[in-house]
């Protein structure tokens, strides 16, 4: 089992002057609730995180036919497919490897996720639990599922370290985005982000700010950054399935100021980026918007 306490949450909320002793990952055990099994079965997709044989942290979509992830007892999830063609986690799990899982049903706005160690068999990967728990659906948009395009041919990986106009169009204009982090004594974690079009600010072709609003103060994805600052960054073109994934590394800007910039922000995370994956029609699922999370705070 991995350490249950988490001295770089425990230090996030110090700072935050919010949760209290033992409030986040030590609530936590590494069984899957009957009520989560099926939420799984029911599922299209998953989000992952994981680091590559660099330490670089990456995250990335897999998609399927609801039942293609599957918890065959109270600490295993089988997933029937693997990272495709290109994308930087293709190789990550062929020895075991910390994996954080993010369920995300846009539909139904529920999330849940599931973090513990993975290994690659044949096209399938094996899970063993060591973290599993609720999210609130704070933040989610309402999407659903309008076709699934099987006969898109998945693009070639196109790499870079610099955004493109292109892509600085697509990160400005998203309301969710995915986040992989990793504390090497924790654990691996996947999360999402989500806020009104224009909450991802980019700062040039190699930085990013977002603000950082009231969430469960668990400070998950914040503990592992002040840890180990290396985070990975995925968004969907949701009509199209295209992936942009970044990798890089993180920091929070405390200053009050930077947060009063933008409308419900606690404090504004700053990203770095070291490379850049873009691959076209990456997931078959193809969604549809139809409204924006009641919780959004305006954009600035």
């Amino acid at each position: 089992m991995k350490n249950p306490s988490h001295d770089g949450e425990r230090a996030v909320q110090c700072r935050a002057k919010e949760g209290r002793e033992g409030w986040g990952s030590p609530m936590f055990d590494a069984t899957i609730p009957g009520a989560f099994a099926k939420f799984l079965l029911d599922q299209h997709m998953l989000i992952i995180g994981a680091s590559d044989d660099r330490g670089a942290m990456w995250s990335t979509v897999l998609s399927g036919r609801p039942g293609f992830v599957n918890a065959t007892d109270e600490r295993t999830i089988v997933i029937d497919t693997v990272p495709g063609q290109g994308d930087p986690l293709q190789s990550t799990f062929e020895s075991a490897q910390d994996i954080g899982i993010l369920a995300l049903q846009p539909q139904t706005q529920r999330r849940i996720r599931a973090n513990g160690v993975a290994t690659r068999s044949g096209h399938q990967l094996v899970v063993r639990t060591e973290q599993v728990l609720g999210n609130c659906p704070k933040y989610l948009q309402l999407r659903s599922v309008s076709h699934v395009d099987e006969t898109a041919t998945r693009g070639t990986a196109q790499s870079a370290a610099e955004l493109t106009d292109d892509q600085t169009r697509w990160i400005t204009q998203s309301d969710t985005f995915f986040i992989a982090s990793r504390s090497p004594e924790h654990g691996a974690d996947s999360s999402s982000r989500g806020g009104m079009p224009g909450f991802v600010t980019v700062v040039g072709t190699r930085r990013l700010r977002w603000p950082d609003y009231a969430g469960n103060q668990f400070y998950m994805t914040l503990g592992n950054m002040h840890l180990n600052p290396a985070i990975g960054l995925l968004f969907i073109d949701w009509e199209s399935g295209h992936t942009l994934q970044l990798t890089g590394t993180g920091r929070i800007d405390w200053n009050p100021g930077s947060a009063k910039v933008h409308p419900g922000a606690l404090r504004v995370i700053e990203f770095d980026i070291d490379e850049i994956v873009q691959i076209n029609n990456a997931s078959s699922l193809r969604w549809q918007l139809h409204e924006y999370s009641r919780h959004n705070p305006p954009s600035k």
